[in-house]
């Protein structure tokens, strides 16, 4: 797509006088941020505005994204889905006026998100429909924890029913016959999505995006009331707590506090997500877990003037917030 085609004065609904919009979306935990990270630092010459959608009150997720040339927005405390889609609109009306300083569009959901709102905002604001086209639903799948988020939370369902392409990521984490096992039951929720396995979100950008694959049709043909129904409500019990320090984190007592309450925990904790200043270091630490499973690393420098500020988010069901509390506290350094 052209700057030109996106700044001609008559632009409309057609579809290569919009602006393509991808909505990447997925459970908690299912790599939605690694794959982000992977569009952004691919050498694929395109320019990428991204919208980033958190739940709870502490944003960590625009922390966790690679630095790059993409402008970022955050939006925290809501879910895109629920209370925060009249901010979705401003955030892409303002867009709007900027065309030509990108190519296409990212929003990447909460993992509580059912997708069908978010791509209800493409069809029902006219001002919205006039200026972008849902370009496809992507949807990461976590193999190891997908079946027993099937039961428990009905948005890993919709999350899936809704995709036009699903990635079946972390499949190093089990076996052939397991991700046998998965590949049916997502085929059986929706057997006309285009699939891909990964293990790092490892997935080909050219597969993803700019593939005109949003079939309105079939979402009608699935959800007659797409176009006019308005509801949502989110897994009984999931909430989110989160925290920021000023004072650096020791990464021994880090380890040893966040290694025993996964071991205790990790079945509540869905998601733990956290970007860590360890003393002494002039990189950011990026810690992730989901449920007992954890991951972290250095993911660049801190930035010029930014506050080496920690911060953690716990979402999941029980938590006891002043305990949590408490327990990150007590890894700073001392005063």
């Amino acid at each position: 797509m052209s700057d030109t085609t996106m700044t001609a004065p008559e632009a409309g609904p057609a579809a290569d006088a919009t602006v393509p919009v991808t909505v990447l979306t997925g459970f908690l935990g299912a790599g939605k941020t690694t794959l982000l990270n992977r569009i952004l630092t691919e050498n694929h010459g395109r320019r990428y505005a991204v919208i980033i959608n958190e739940f709870g009150e502490l944003g960590v997720d625009n922390d966790l994204v690679v630095d790059s040339d993409e402008e970022i927005f955050e939006m925290n405390n809501g879910c895109i889905c629920c209370t925060v889609r009249g901010d979705l609109i401003r955030i892409l009306g303002g867009l709007f006026k900027r065309a030509g300083r990108f190519d296409g569009i990212i929003v990447e959901t909460t993992g509580l998100a059912n997708p069908a709102p978010v791509a209800q905002t493409f069809f029902v604001d006219e001002g919205v429909r006039a200026r972008a086209r849902l370009d496809a639903i992507v949807t990461m799948v976590d193999a190891r924890n997908l079946p027993a988020r099937l039961e428990d939370s009905p948005e890993a369902s919709a999350q899936i029913a809704f995709a036009d392409i699903v990635i079946i990521n972390k499949t190093d984490l089990v076996t052939a016959a397991e991700l046998a096992e998965v590949e049916a039951r997502v085929r059986a929720i929706n057997p006309l999505a285009t699939l891909h396995h990964a293990t790092r979100a490892d997935v080909p950008v050219a597969t993803l995006l700019d593939r005109d694959a949003f079939a309105l049709d079939r979402i009608l043909a699935m959800d007659p009331n797409f176009l006019t129904e308005d509801t949502h409500s989110h897994a009984q019990g999931i909430y989110s707590v989160s925290f920021a320090v000023d004072r650096p984190i020791d990464p021994e007592k880090f380890q040893s506090w966040i290694g025993g309450l996964l071991a205790e925990k990790g079945a509540d904790l869905l998601r733990t997500k956290g970007v860590i200043a360890h003393p002494g270091e002039d990189r950011r630490f990026a810690f992730q877990a989901v449920h007992m499973i954890a991951d972290g690393d250095y993911i660049g420098p801190w930035k010029p003037g930014e506050p080496r500020r920690s911060k953690i988010v716990f979402i999941g069901r029980d938590l006891n917030r002043p305990q949590l509390r408490r327990g990150f506290e007590a890894c700073q350094v001392p005063a």
